[in-house]
């Protein structure tokens, strides 16, 4: 495909990165997105998890779908990635999660990449909104108890 022509224009990508601390150790917060009851906990939506290197994955009620492209328990997770908002032509996005203790929580690196340009503004919004805020409260809740 040729540089500057419509199609290549169509398929223009963006990366998002952000970093949080979750009050919770690295296994923990690992637990939290593979564990498919944990995750549906925490972000109040139906999700499906088969914890496997190329096990399927499903979160927000079948709004995200999935694979697992490589896992290191307690330490990373790397998933091939697309949502029902995906645009047409577009190949599935990576994400990849990374955990590393600090102090007494888990400085959690995410980078998704290959996000449709149009999307990603929307889609590091909403990894801020109904990931990260939700996964905070769900651990400081459950220290409460």
């Amino acid at each position: 495909m040729k540089a500057g022509s419509p199609r290549s224009k169509q398929l223009k990508t963006k990366v998002i990165k952000q970093k949080v601390t979750i009050p919770a150790t690295p296994a923990e917060v690992y637990d939290a997105f593979m564990d498919a009851r944990k995750h549906s906990a925490f972000t109040g939506g139906k999700a499906t998890s088969d914890p496997k290197v190329g096990g399927k994955i499903s979160a927000w009620d079948g709004y995200v779908t999935g694979k697992n492209l490589k896992l290191v328990e307690g330490k990373r997770i790397v998933q091939e990635w697309i949502t029902t908002d995906w645009i047409d032509g577009y190949p599935p996005s990576t994400l990849d999660l990374t955990f590393t203790k600090k102090g007494s929580g888990t400085e959690l690196k995410m980078v998704h990449s290959d996000v449709p340009a149009t999307l990603a503004s929307s889609f590091a919004d909403g990894w801020k909104e109904h990931y990260w805020t939700h996964l905070k409260n769900y651990f400081r809740e459950k220290r409460a108890k």
